[in-house]
């Protein structure tokens, strides 16, 4: 984009080649996927591969294609076949971080970061069960330069458990919290009751019987009656990590305009 912009500043190109070359350059396709390569540049998340459903084959392509055009490729819910083609295709050519119990992949140009908005977040799980889905919402904040302070497995069956590491989040200076829970679901509502951020509740897909596969997580989430909790759907660790980093970049935004002023 910026060398487009660089041509039509020299009077290289018209402004109606530069119209062309832009549009040209927010799209590709790979097979049958179609990409939205200014996801980023437009709203300031990630384009996000969701590896579930997807060849091993059609993967390595869509990571091609977008990290021939910027610095990183993000893909979630990939299989153990899908990780192992992706090593294969790209290992010692770029920066993979790799998950194989969550399937999270995440391969970057070699040497490059994620621009860095100076804020924090924070990411909680009731239960072990959850970690998975709160991996994604950790990792998804990084990739938008946030700094992400976890603490899994303090759920309210041993409500004891989650108020020193609440406490810390908030000493911290967090500028959201995900919490993320199955079963009942009633964390998020506790934690949305004592902190003075926005909480983004997750239900997972845990849970037996009546209201099981994260139906009553949802519901209780939903029906909460603590002020200031958003609620995304089941096991939308992505969209709730998203959502928290959004937050921390206006955050951000907001205390550079006030330094400038």
């Amino acid at each position: 984009m910026k060398s487009i912009l660089q041509e039509l500043r020299n009077g290289d190109i018209s402004v109606e080649e530069a119209e062309k070359l832009l549009q040209l350059n927010a799209m590709a396709e790979t097979g049958e996927a179609a990409l939205d390569l200014q996801r980023e540049a437009r709203v300031g998340i990630p384009e996000i591969v969701y590896g579930e459903g997807k060849t091993p084959a059609q993967v390595v392509q869509i990571v091609s294609a977008f990290l021939n055009r910027q610095d990183q490729a993000i893909v979630t819910r990939a299989s153990s076949e899908t990780i192992d083609a992706i090593e294969e295709a790209f290992a010692g050519s770029l920066d993979l971080t790799i998950d194989r119990s969550t399937g999270l992949i995440v391969a970057r140009q070699t040497g490059t970061r994620p621009s860095s908005t100076g804020r924090r977040i924070g990411v909680m799980t009731a239960g072990t069960t959850d970690i998975s889905i709160a991996e994604e919402a950790r990792t998804v904040s990084e990739a938008m330069g946030c700094q992400v302070i976890t603490v899994y497995d303090v759920g309210i069956a041993g409500f004891h458990r989650h108020i020193e590491p609440l406490r810390s989040m908030l000493e911290e200076g967090v500028d959201a919290i995900v919490v993320v829970a199955g079963m009942e679901g009633a964390l998020p509502s506790v934690v949305a009751s004592l902190a003075s951020v926005p909480v983004v509740g997750v239900p997972t897909s845990s849970g037996y019987g009546f209201g099981g596969k994260g139906v009553g997580a949802l519901t209780t989430m939903l029906q909460s009656c603590s002020p200031g909790l958003a609620v995304v759907n089941i096991d939308n660790g992505v969209g709730a990590g998203a959502y928290a980093a959004l937050i921390a970049r206006r955050v951000a935004g907001a205390l550079l305009e006030g330094a400038e002023e």
